[in-house]
């Protein structure tokens, strides 16, 4: 009997994946809530990242990279089920540094415009990709529609608000669904593209919301800064303001419903807190 233990079954998993792709570790591996990643290297040398998922989540946004082909997004490399391989980023420029630097408004308008390049993508995306495969908000607020009214006066208006936004069935685009400073990242010659989409259909509003809530609740907390920020947006955007302004609430009090339902109430109370600070925008 080896005395090594057990070997892990998810990691006798991705072993087997690289073996069959033909792929080399090249770079410490991370577990998160939904996946593993690990920095490989191709049969011919390439970098790349393997991608395991652990959730549905996961692999509907892997469609999602497939369909988009490299537009606005890492290109994916390879396919499997839930095994997945994509570019490596290989830029040094990092937007959460950014903001840490001062150049938070050149941070936000690179986000809107990755969003813009995901969004115009629509269409396209449509032809390979049926409806179903793509989450409706409608869907996406379901827990908070479900919790509103045992929560606060924050989850309540933003439930409210979601619905008549909801209900005025503006044209949906494709939406990343987790946009913010951590999920672009620097491809080099490539520009800024996308990671890790939830694979959402809805008003292009929605997505920029998570980028004001970042690159963390303390930030997007500054004094002056989400009125700041959302200035930016709404000039990088073209979007109306009063449009932008509700979504973000109805975004922050869906945010803390999440955070609520996972036992984080600090996280909670922030989130419910960025949606108050965002009530009192002026639009």
């Amino acid at each position: 009997m080896s005395d090594l233990g057990p070997v892990d079954p998810g990691h006798a998993r991705e072993a087997a994946w690289l073996t069959r792709w033909r792929l080399r570790p090249d770079g410490d591996a991370w577990t998160t809530h939904s996946s593993r990643l690990v920095p490989v290297l191709t049969a011919d040398g390439t970098p790349a990242m393997f991608n395991l998922a652990h959730e549905t989540e996961e692999a509907r946004g892997a469609a999602l990279l497939v369909a988009l082909d490299g537009h606005g997004a890492a290109r994916v490399l390879r396919r499997e089920r839930r095994a997945l391989l994509l570019e490596r980023a290989a830029g040094q420029r990092d937007l959460v540094r950014a903001v840490r630097a001062g150049d938070d408004d050149d941070a936000t308008r690179t986000l809107c415009a990755v969003a813009d390049t995901l969004h115009a993508r629509t269409d396209r995306v449509l032809e390979r990709l049926a409806a179903s495969d793509l989450v409706p908000l409608e869907t996406w607020f379901g827990q908070l529609f479900a919790q509103a009214d045992g929560l606060g006066p924050l989850h309540r208006a933003g439930a409210d608000l979601a619905r008549r936004l909801l209900d005025e069935r503006r044209t949906p685009v494709i939406l990343h669904g987790d946009l913010h400073h951590g999920n672009v990242l620097d491809f080099g010659e490539r520009g800024w593209l996308a990671i890790d989409p939830k694979g959402l259909l809805g008003d292009a509003e929605f997505d920029v919301c998570n980028v004001l809530c970042n690159p963390s609740h303390e930030r997007a907390l500054v004094p002056g800064r989400l009125a700041r920020q959302f200035e930016v947006v709404v000039g990088a955007t073209g979007f109306a303001p009063r449009r932008l302004r509700d979504w973000l609430i109805a975004w922050s009090a869906l945010s803390s419903t999440w955070f609520e339902l996972d036992e984080r109430p600090e996280r909670a109370a922030s989130a419910a807190r960025i949606g108050e600070v965002a009530a009192g925008l002026a639009v």
